[in-house]
């Protein structure tokens, strides 16, 4: 699952002059509740997009939910809107109910998103051969720790995220085992380390992460993330298994239930425009994570000194 952010002026410009008209504003006294998961990059994306709805008139509240269990509340209406849902790592409940017609994918967020197994650079001294991931095989036992001797140990997302790097590890038959870090915290907390002391670390990792540059972190090259890697064993490397193959292209994008439309047109018009870079999130995480400014401080911040680039998305769905 990423100090300042902007939106393209002139992608503001044309989404403004898109709107046909103004949109109603709906149920403005009952309040649209935005899902909060467990990512700061995610609390940044949605704080900003719920100032957004609080400056057109709606009530917020964000509601913590976790990743991979917040669509069956989504759907029945219980939580309105989750700002980063990843293309790469999304439960097969999200694929069922928006079949079902109960959740929508309202448009993508526009990050140019990455994930992989990843390393800080100094980890190529410990291992030679990387960023082959066939270099992995050889070293292995140059990252096994007490719980995972004989094997390498690989640091996973946390549980609730899914297990992607378990199944890279499975899929191309490398000799580590997948240990879920507790949390993003704890995921960066590793990366520190292993920076600091020059110790050899394997971690699953994404981008937008303020992480990557700080820590100089690389990604594997693994065999390209084709369909047929994810359904197919006879594709890859390993032909007795599936994912054998670098994640999937990730595509991050903005999901909703079914009824915000219908309840609260306006703030569905704005949701559908919001849209953030990658170049502008990260260093706002990093104000976050690295300065020690809360997620509420560093927005306001924004909100405060760009209303030229925010204004026009609320004033297209509102006047």
């Amino acid at each position: 699952m990423k100090t300042t952010i902007k939106m393209g002026v002139s992608a503001l410009a044309v989404m403004a002059a898109g709107a046909v008209s103004a949109a109603d504003m709906g149920a403005v006294d009952e309040p649209i509740k935005l899902a909060i998961n467990e990512w700061t990059g995610q609390h940044i994306s949605t704080h900003i997009a719920g100032e957004m709805l609080k400056a057109a008139g709606y009530k917020v509240e964000y509601t913590t939910a976790g990743y991979m269990n917040m669509y069956q509340a989504m759907s029945e209406g219980e939580v309105h809107a989750a700002m980063e849902v990843w293309s790469s790592n999304v439960s097969d409940q999200f694929a069922a109910l928006v079949a079902d017609g109960k959740l929508e994918e309202i448009s993508d967020l526009g990050l140019d998103a990455k994930e992989g197994i990843a390393y800080p650079a100094h980890v190529a001294e410990i291992c030679p051969g990387l960023p082959a991931w066939e270099a992995l095989k050889d070293c292995a036992q140059n990252f096994a720790t007490a719980e995972t001797i004989p094997s390498g140990r690989l640091v996973d997302y946390p549980a609730d995220w899914g297990t992607p790097g378990a199944d890279r590890m499975t899929g191309l038959e490398l000799p580590f085992k997948a240990v879920p870090a507790g949390s993003e915290g704890a995921l960066i907390a590793e990366l520190r380390a292993s920076t600091e002391k020059k110790s050899p670390l394997l971690i699953t990792f994404w981008q937008p992460h303020w992480a990557m540059s700080a820590y100089d972190v690389q990604f594997v090259n693994l065999p390209a993330g084709e369909d047929a890697c994810f359904n197919d064993p006879a594709w890859g490397p390993n032909p007795n298994a599936i994912n054998d193959c670098d994640f999937a292209a990730s595509r991050i994008f903005k999901a909703g239930w079914i009824g915000i439309a219908d309840k609260w047109p306006a703030a569905h018009e704005i949701l559908k425009n919001y849209k953030l870079d990658v170049s502008d999130q990260q260093p706002m995480m990093g104000a976050v994570d690295v300065d020690g400014k809360s997620v509420e401080e560093v927005v306001a911040a924004w909100m405060a000194e760009n209303e030229a680039t925010w204004k026009p998305v609320v004033d297209a769905a509102t006047q």
